[in-house]
Parts: structure tokens; sequence; C-alpha cells
């Protein structure tokens, strides 16, 4: 029986190929990108004799240093700057980026047309025999995801297995799953988009976290219940015997914005975290102390937060890992010198330069109001906020408050730059009104920053937005943040 004909079948059961036959499928990556995913698929298949063709709406410029690391792969086809039909004439297999909407005119021809739909996630789990910490939420998910893989190394190194992290955080897993046994240990941050990918698979992980929940990404789920159902899918599939870790908080749907949802759907073992004691089976981080609980099982120890890990959300943060982790076997009295060796995330409440009087934060990975309103609560002195950005269809409003609670001026940029203008004007007047500039660009937004901050004041990049329309992605907007900064230093 020859590869197509095997595919043909699992196709109709809905079962992906095992690790021995990708051997000639005709298979076609629907964006590259630059966070990694695409590269590690095209190399996973191509390493198992795949045919690959790869295609991105972005042009060959763009994606420079994803196609640089693909050199010593053998690839079929590229087609940059758009997807032609021919990318996908013939597909045995589409492996589609999380950035692709499912609904995509090219995705549904080819589902049409019997090819097998995945995502680079989705082969990972799909040929993963180890055990998967998966993490997830609005806002802190890659600090808790990070948190929780920094806590396990002390316990793997002693019990002897592999602990790694991935997902939607660092490179791709994939092109070495076959290298992890049934004892590892995966923590995966997994974003809205490849939860989504995930809905009709059988995907059920050992421990779920869900750090928060609150509505973002509208522009691509289309509405609040398809964002919260992909959040769901977290905790779907999952046992009895599996763990379920989320907060209370997570469940305060006015906070949110949201009515009349629905409560998460559990079907693991309940435990919570947060900054006090509820009473409940979890991890609670409450005046020093670190308490865990578990039916009768009890633990405790002295733990304060790391100054490099400043605020409540961040404390909630450590309190979603370390249940995680302490679930998972370790030693909580590792857990103070794993904290202190923690290196905090870049772009994610980054002090990057501090001099003259003024310190600069980079937090350009908050892509939400409630990150940014995280971060502008955490900061102890007058704060200048650089905000705004594109637009994914998220009401602002509590952020313009957040703003005139806690800066002394913002500037205001991209897409949404005039509806948090708005916003700001039109707020209630119990608070001191923030000076406000509207930026023409980047480089008009930071002089505008300097030139607003107090002596002793911070200038705070954290635009609770999208980055698209100024930059490639966060991390570009971030790079740039910091080199104005520290020029600005040197000058």
């Amino acid at each position: 029986m020859n590869t197509v004909r095997r595919l043909q079948q699992t196709n109709m059961t809905e079962q992906l190929p095992t690790l021995d036959d990708y051997a000639g499928l005709r298979t076609t990556v629907l964006g590259l990108g630059t966070f990694g995913g695409g590269v590690g698929a095209a190399r996973f298949l191509a390493e198992r004799g795949a045919d690959v063709t790869l295609t991105d709406s972005r042009t060959k410029e763009q994606l420079s240093e994803s196609i640089a690391q693909l050199n010593d792969v053998p690839v079929h086809r590229c087609f940059w700057g758009g997807h032609p039909e021919e990318a996908f004439h013939g597909a045995d297999l589409l492996i589609v980026n999380p950035a692709v909407k499912p609904d995509a005119d090219f995705v549904v021809r080819c589902r049409s047309a019997g090819t097998l739909i995945t995502s680079e996630i989705e082969l990972f789990l799909h040929h993963f025999r180890g055990r998967v910490i998966a993490v997830t939420g609005s806002n802190g998910k890659s600090t808790t995801a990070s948190l929780v893989h920094r806590l396990l190394l002390p316990h793997a190194h002693e019990a002897g297995f592999t602990v790694t992290l991935g997902g939607n955080i660092g490179t791709s897993l994939l092109p070495t799953v076959n290298k992890f046994g049934p004892d590892d240990v995966a923590v995966l941050e997994l974003s809205s988009f490849q939860l989504a990918s995930l809905q009709r698979s059988d995907f059920a992980p050992w421990i779920a976290v869900m750090t928060n929940f609150s509505p973002n990404h509208l522009d691509w789920h289309g509405s609040v219940e398809g964002y919260r159902n992909a959040k769901q899918v977290i905790f779907s599939r999952q046992r009895m015997t599996d763990i379920a870790i989320y907060s209370d908080e997570s469940l305060d749907d006015d906070a949110c914005g949201v009515s009349a949802a629905p409560a998460w759907r559990i079907r693991g073992r309940r435990m919570t975290f947060g900054c006090s004691d509820t009473g409940e089976d979890g991890a609670f981080m409450d005046c020093g102390s670190l308490t865990f609980r578990d039916g009768n099982r009890e633990d405790a120890i002295r733990l304060h937060a790391s100054s490099l890990l400043p605020g409540d959300h961040n404390a909630r943060n450590i309190a979603a890992a370390a249940c995680a982790a302490w679930v998972a076997g370790s030693d909580p009295l590792t857990f103070a010198e794993s904290l202190n060796s923690f290196e905090p995330l870049p772009h994610r409440l980054q002090r990057v330069a501090d001099k003259k009087g003024v310190a600069f934060y980079n937090d350009s990975v908050a892509t939400t109001p409630e990150s940014s309103i995280a971060a502008l609560q955490s900061m102890p002195q007058p704060t200048v906020i650089l905000a705004g950005g594109a637009d994914k269809g998220v009401d602002l409003s509590r952020f313009a408050y957040a703003i005139r609670q806690h800066a002394v001026a913002a500037v205001l940029m991209g897409e949404t730059a005039g509806q948090l203008s708005s916003l700001l004007g039109s707020s209630s007047q119990s608070a001191a009104q923030p000076t406000v500039r509207i930026a023409s660009d980047f480089a008009d937004a930071f002089a505008h920053a300097v030139a607003l901050v107090p002596e002793g004041g911070i200038v705070l990049l954290s635009p609770g937005c999208a980055s698209y329309g100024w930059f490639r992605d966060y991390r570009e907007r971030g790079e740039q943040f910091i080199e104005m900064a520290r020029a600005w230093i040197s000058r």
C-alpha cells in the first residue's frame, strides 16, 4: 500500500500519519511566519521525506530570518507575497499557521478537496509520547509557562526526566519530537489561535493552567464567545485524573466585560491560585508566604516575589506556576532559589535603561488592555505611557480609565490613538487629566514621551494593543524602544 493511499485512509478517519508515513506526501505549509512554528513544521516534514511547499503572504525580504533557517532543508517550492492556487493544488496535508483564520478561502477549498488540515502544534502533540503541562490565558501565559519550566527543572534533574519549554514560546519542538520519552514533560504556552486549531483533536493535557480571561483577538475569533470557546479547549478533554488550575478571577465576567458567559467546563481535578488564601485546593501568595493545598496535604514556604517580577499580576503568575510545579512533584523548598535565578522574558515589563533620573520599561508584549493596566498599576513613580496600536476590536474604556488613574501623560500610537484620545477626554473628572499627545510614528512617540517625563519618572512602553501596522511584531516594537532609550541615555 503506497503512502498517498495510507494518507487518504487516515483522512477518512481524521487521523494524522505516523512518524514513518510522511515520505512522499505532498505537504503545504501555509504561513512560514517569523515565530518558528512554520520553520519547525517544514524541517520536520522535509526530514521525513515529505514533498514540502511553503507559502506566505509576506515578502521574501520580510521572511529573510525564517528562510535562512531552512537553508539546509530540501524544500520543493516556495511562494512569497501571496498564496497562489498552485501552492495548494494536489496537497495531501496542509499545515496552517495559527494566525490564519480557519475560514480563509484557501483553507476551506483544501478541506473540500479532501486535504488533511492540521497545525504545527497538533503535529507535535500527535507524536509526543510524554506528559504535557499546558498554559493559556489572556495575559501572563508566557511568564507563567516559563516559571513552570524553571520550577520543574530541579525535580526533573533529580528524577531523571527531561522538561522542555515550547508551544507559543521559544523554538518549535516538532523537529525533535521523536527524542522525547514517556516520562518527559513538555511545558507548552498555547495561544487562543493554537487552541482553536485543536478543537477537533484529542488534546488532553496532564496539567492545564488558565492564568486569567478577558476578551481579546475578537477580530480573529469574531466574538467573545468564539474566543472563550478556543480557550475552553485546554480543559475540555481532560480526564478526572488530570489537573485543571485556574483562578476565580478568570470567571469574573463583569470585570472582563462579558455578560452571561458560561463557566469553564472542568473535567479534571480542580485547583486554584491567587494572592489570598481562599481555603481551596491550590497555591496562594499571601503576606510573604506561599501556601499549597491538595485535599489533606498542605505545604507552605516563605517566599517574597522577586523585584524583577513586580506587581500583583506577577505574584499571581508565580502562584499559578508554583501550583503546577508542586502537583507535578517539585519540592517547594527549591522554589526560592529557582525564582532568584529566573530571568524575566524580554519585552515583558523589562527595565531596559535607567539614567538621568528616568527609567525606561519595555512591555511591548502587552497587547491587551488588561496587561497594560497591570503594568501601570505596578509602576512606583510618575509614568508616561506609550499606548495604542492596531485595533483588535476590544473595549479600551477600562484602559483609558487606568491611564487617567496612573499616568501623568500618555502618548498615543497607531490605529487606536483616536479612540483612546476620545475615551481619555470623556472619562470621569475624578482623576487629574493626563497630558495627551498623538504620535505620527514611533520616533515621534518616543520624542513626545521623553519630553513629557518628569525627573525621577518612568517611560513605559505598554501599548495594550497589537503591533501590526507600524511594526512586524511586538518584538520589533520592543527592540526599537530599547534602541531609542539607550541612545537617548548615551546622549
